[in-house]
């Protein structure tokens, strides 16, 4: 899709502009390896494999141990298993999406052992539904990433443009933590495990829950020399506290929220990540396991810089942001964003390459029409998080821990995104 996309792009800066193709694939080459945003490539792919090692921590496996006592039914178990992956979600995305798996995967195996026909199906939903908020929380990515100082600098060649923005960036204070923001998330947390409660109610029983059995055959090896390193407990903690203590004095030292970016995100969650894990040696065998994860933001977001590189520099995102404005006005303007997002987000199934594709759109919109930019930008959030729902990239980890298969999450996924389309219509107009 990926692919298919940037022939379109092409062929639209061919047919809308004054540009030739030698100078069209100069501009997407230019974008593909462009250095700021193979930075924004790599920040992302920590953010998602060391939440995705925090999950796998025996910390975490505590966790989800004590709150499957509590799923003795479908209606509760659903709604459990929400609240709990909305809340996780919010701090970290990688981390809820594992965490949500997981802890899906342990209530289907508890209701083997106790023999409770549950609707194993409505309860993965649940354990899928943190990528509803997962964008306006800490960890989402464009948030984070505007909020960086000199990032539209580094990403807008358009200086009339440029000098309407902001250059010290867009703070967390403006965009998660804004009055708007807040009350989405909290109204997502009540909301959607009431939700799936009340479809509970409806279909409490499903098919008979059935799991392949994987058998792992573990070699007992000698420690020596350096090895005895990597399975030193005491070594792996004292890094881990020393890694926590500088993100601990960066956030104490900072004046505003503007602290908060990637980098401070990946080094807290790369401190718990080390300290949570017994030694060295399981931090990295749980970093083997989740590296698969993040393979797609590998090969996939380069491809969605070029496509960036074609916008900005062929002129061809002026000729988007003026259809947007002459189908808009500053009241309307939000929905639209949202729903184009929504759009986007099935072909580009990614927060960090949707802002690589739509950003500078959405920008040069707004500033157009006048409308906040900050508020502009989480309707395209809201628009991401909505089509989570149906865009099934993203499920795929979930799919292969809960044995679940697409089909069987997208009747009640559904359900979530259209409260979704409700709850963020609603809440862009009112605020």
């Amino acid at each position: 899709i990926a692919i298919i996309l940037t022939i379109l792009i092409v062929s639209l800066s061919y047919i809308l502009t004054d540009n030739n193709l030698i100078e069209i694939l100069t501009f997407w080459e230019n974008g593909l390896w462009n250095p700021s945003l193979m930075n924004f490539a790599m920040q992302m792919m920590l953010m998602l494999v060391l939440g995705y090692v925090i999950a796998l921590t025996s910390v975490f496996n505590k966790i989800i141990n004590h709150i499957t006592i509590l799923c003795d039914s479908t209606p509760k178990a659903a709604s459990i298993v929400a609240f709990s992956t909305i809340i996780v979600s919010f701090l970290n995305w990688g981390l809820g999406l594992v965490f949500g798996a997981i802890l899906a995967r342990k209530v289907g195996e508890v209701s083997i052992k106790k023999q409770l026909n549950l609707n194993y199906p409505l309860i993965g939903a649940a354990g899928y539904s943190g990528l509803m908020v997962w964008h306006g929380g800490l960890s989402g990515s464009i948030p984070l990433k505007i909020a960086e100082e000199n990032h539209f600098s580094e990403i807008i060649s358009n200086t009339n443009l440029l000098q309407k923005l902001p250059e010290n960036g867009i703070s967390l204070s403006q965009t998660v933590f804004s009055e708007m923001n807040l009350m989405v998330s909290i109204l997502l947390l009540i909301l959607i495990p009431s939700l799936l409660f009340y479809i509970g109610k409806i279909k409490p029983q499903g098919s008979k829950i059935r799991f392949t059995k994987n058998t792992q055959v573990v070699e007992k090896t000698s420690i020596i020399g350096a090895e005895k390193i990597d399975h030193s407990k005491y070594l792996s903690k004292v890094i881990g506290f020393i890694i926590i203590a500088i993100a601990i004095r960066k956030g104490l030292m900072a004046s505003s929220l503007s602290f908060i970016n990637p980098n401070f995100v990946n080094l807290s969650l790369l401190g718990l990540a080390i300290i949570l894990h017994s030694n060295f040696k399981y931090f990295l065998n749980a970093v083997n396991e989740a590296i698969v994860s993040a393979s797609g933001i590998l090969i996939q977001f380069p491809l969605y810089f070029g496509i960036m590189g074609i916008m900005n520099s062929s002129g061809l995102v002026d000729v988007f942001a003026n259809f947007f404005v002459s189908i808009s006005n500053p009241e309307t303007y939000p929905v639209f964003t949202m729903l184009s997002g929504g759009i986007v987000n099935i072909f580009v199934p990614s927060g960090g390459g949707q802002w690589a594709v739509q950003g500078l759109i959405i920008l040069q919109s707004a500033t157009d029409l006048d409308v906040s930019i900050s508020k502009s930008i989480m309707a395209l959030v809201y628009g991401d998080q909505l089509t989570n729902m149906l865009q099934p990239f993203w499920a795929l980890p979930l799919l292969g821990i809960t044995q679940l298969k697409a089909k069987e999450l997208l009747p009640y996924t559904i359900c979530i995104m259209l409260l979704g389309i409700i709850i963020f219509t609603f809440s862009l107009i009112l605020f």
